[in-house]
């Protein structure tokens, strides 16, 4: 599942998206796709990387609530979906939109199981688990909903912010798509199960921006 995600996400990155903005902004744009890679890297000073499906243990976690992970982990996903609600009111192609969506969705099912995993290993209860879980299935809704909001808020339009907050997406997928493609265990050598669940999500990243 991470790495067929982390194929699909590197392939709508690189297909769909990167063309859309640079395509509005110019070569510019470049810029906010870095601060949108560098800007993940920090988050995952706190989160332990378990936006690549990692789980990470330790023993002064155990009967505590990691803190600052779920902060970390809850604004990544609150980025993610910004651009989810903006999509179609600043005439992008639906073929785009849904492409973001099926990423997003991919790219959550393997961290929702190491969140949980995580969440239990370290001693904290079902229901403070389930509750956990419910804010980080949230924060992604939550961004496309701040999203509507501060279109319709916004003085100017929200067009004029919306190229640079979708490249720091971008940045963050293919920070995220890169790690995972290229990390596979601990000897960090590929396997041919590895490699079919790369070409699949590949291949249908293709598919997608073919239709």
């Amino acid at each position: 599942m991470l790495s067929f995600s982390g194929a699909f996400l590197f392939a709508i990155s690189v297909l769909h998206l990167m063309p859309e903005v640079y395509k509005n902004s110019g070569a510019s744009i470049g810029i906010w796709i870095m601060i949108g890679f560098f800007l993940q890297i920090v988050l995952e000073l706190f989160s332990e990387g378990i936006e690549h499906g990692h789980i990470h243990v330790h023993e002064h976690h155990h009967g505590a609530f990691p803190l600052t992970m779920m902060i970390s982990l809850s604004l990544h996903s609150f980025l993610e979906g910004i651009p989810l609600s903006t999509m179609a009111h600043n005439g992008h192609e639906h073929a785009h939109e849904h492409s973001l969506l099926y990423g997003i969705m991919l790219h959550h099912i393997p961290v929702a199981f190491a969140l949980v995993s995580m969440l239990v290993a370290s001693g904290i209860s079902r229901l403070k688990t389930f509750l956990y879980l419910l804010i980080f299935a949230s924060m992604a809704p939550l961004g496309a909903l701040f999203g509507i909001i501060f279109q319709e808020q916004a003085i100017g339009g929200f067009e004029n912010y919306y190229n640079n907050i979708m490249a720091i997406v971008i940045g963050i997928f293919l920070h995220i798509s890169t790690t995972i493609l290229f990390e596979s265990g601990s000897d960090h050598r590929f396997n041919i199960y590895k490699l079919l669940a790369i070409a699949t999500g590949g291949i249908i990243g293709i598919i997608s921006f073919a239709f």
